[in-house]
């Protein structure tokens, strides 16, 4: 008799930004690297993409690229992508959304809402009253990027510990 291959009980984890070269890339790169270092990898499925079409097939923002370089990480491998309303929330247990504008999309293109979350909502220092969006640091300097990392950091890692690993 040959041996079957234990069931797939992978989490596959979505993370959604308007363009999918600055946020969703990023978060997307902290995330898999916690996973690594947790040495978890064979329980998730992870995945970033935009709402908007405007950078798909482009890598991730050089300013991303450089702050995820700057915390040993590395996203120059992956390439933005739109999402898919269709596919998307089918293929997904968790879509992750960078705002609340990006989740207020796609909830208007039919995903199911308990499947979306804003990624802020999992960062244990996020304080009463405070917005859970993720600012947007493509039009600002160097040091939105460095900020927007550091605010992905808590969240992902709260994220990885709500999912309990």
């Amino acid at each position: 008799m040959p041996d079957t291959p234990p069931p797939t009980n992978q989490t596959s984890v979505l993370f959604i930004c308007l363009g999918n070269i600055c946020r969703s890339p990023l978060a997307e790169g902290i995330f898999t690297s916690l996973v690594t270092q947790r040495d978890l990898t064979h329980n998730f499925r992870i995945d970033s993409c935009g709402t908007g079409h405007w950078h798909v097939g482009n890598p991730p923002d050089p300013r991303s690229i450089l702050v995820a370089a700057k915390n040993n990480i590395d996203i120059t491998h992956l390439r933005a992508r739109q999402y898919h309303p269709k596919l998307d929330p089918e293929s997904f247990d968790l879509l992750i959304a960078m705002d609340n504008a990006n989740a207020r999309d796609i909830i208007d293109l039919g995903a199911p809402e308990h499947k979306v979350k804003l990624i802020r909502t999992f960062d244990p220092t996020l304080e009463a009253n405070t917005t859970p969006d993720v600012p947007d640091p493509y039009y600002g300097g160097d040091s939105g990027f460095d900020h927007v990392h550091d605010m992905l950091l808590r969240a992902c890692t709260g994220l990885l510990d709500h999912l309990g690993h």
